[in-house]
């Protein structure tokens, strides 16, 4: 699977899970520690290297210095004392942990991309924690439409009497609540959208943005197709990480809006790759 993701497609990137080692690079082989630690970060969305030492009754430099290796894997990601799944073709996190994470970024986020409607009427709002919090800060003295992926973002927006809610139909995703396959892409390739307000599991210069399941990516490229305006959402530890699928280029976007945690080396590296990076 090799596609041109501008046109709408998407293609399965290298090295990102495999039949033997489900969920870890081609040649991975994290020792017993490591692998206790990523359950330990898998199982909680997130964790502290304070906590994770507690756990494993070892000192915080050994987490860190697992941590190290396993994201030298692709397998987490380090910040500010954090430690992050980093989903891969067998491995996503559900919608629970996701509200656990940077939950005051995501809110600004949100009240940023409400803030950059400008004329939209008709717009495309992805699925996933964050989708649901820009749904929640959508205007409600304006009357919209709105074409969703998303069962929560359905939900959310159904009780608004300004805003006309369309589910496009197909296979509802359990850990995501997101609905996917053909029929899905189908329906939403008869759409023509103002605007498409699209997450990502990870963002790279190299790679763009990536998520790990074919469908969803499939879903999610149909969706910037038909949206003449695009814009990306997503908090800062999305940025720098690579999944499984890629579904679209930074340039396909007007604005990527992300939190201030964005490191400024890593900020810069995106506006150097064309990337309209906008932090609140």
């Amino acid at each position: 699977m090799a596609r041109d993701a501008s046109a709408g497609t998407v293609s399965a990137l290298p090295g990102r899970g495999t039949p033997d080692e489900p969920g870890l690079p081609a040649g991975a082989s994290p020792v017993p520690r490591a692998m206790e630690l990523l359950a330990l970060v898998r199982r909680g969305g997130r964790i502290e290297v304070s906590e994770a030492a507690r756990t494993l009754s070892v000192s915080q430099e050994t987490v860190r210095r697992e941590l190290r290796k396993l994201e030298a894997q692709g397998l987490v990601r380090r910040s500010y004392g954090l430690a992050f799944p980093v989903e891969t073709s067998s491995f996503e996190t559900a919608l629970s942990q996701r509200q656990q994470s940077f939950p005051e970024e995501k809110a600004r986020i949100a009240a940023e991309a409400a803030r950059r409607l400008g004329e939209a009427q008709t717009i495309f709002v992805d699925e996933g924690f964050q989708p649901l919090l820009v749904a929640r800060a959508l205007p409600q003295d304006r009357a919209l439409t709105v074409v969703t992926s998303s069962l929560p973002v359905a939900t959310e927006l159904s009780a608004r009497s300004n805003v006309q809610v369309i589910i496009i139909g197909g296979r509802v995703r359990g850990k995501t609540l997101g609905v996917v396959d053909g029929s899905a892409v189908d329906m939403l390739r008869s759409f023509r959208l103002d605007l498409g307000l699209i997450g990502a599991n990870g963002v790279t210069v190299d790679d763009g943005l990536t998520t790990p399941d074919p469908a969803v990516a499939s879903v999610k490229a149909a969706a910037i197709e038909v949206s003449r305006r695009r814009i990306f959402i997503g908090a800062h530890h999305k940025f720098g990480v690579t999944s499984f699928v890629r579904f679209a280029g930074l340039d396909d976007f007007e604005a990527m809006i992300t939190g201030t945690q964005l490191g400024a080396a890593r900020a810069r590296a995106f506006h150097a790759a064309g990337a309209e990076i906008v932090q609140v």
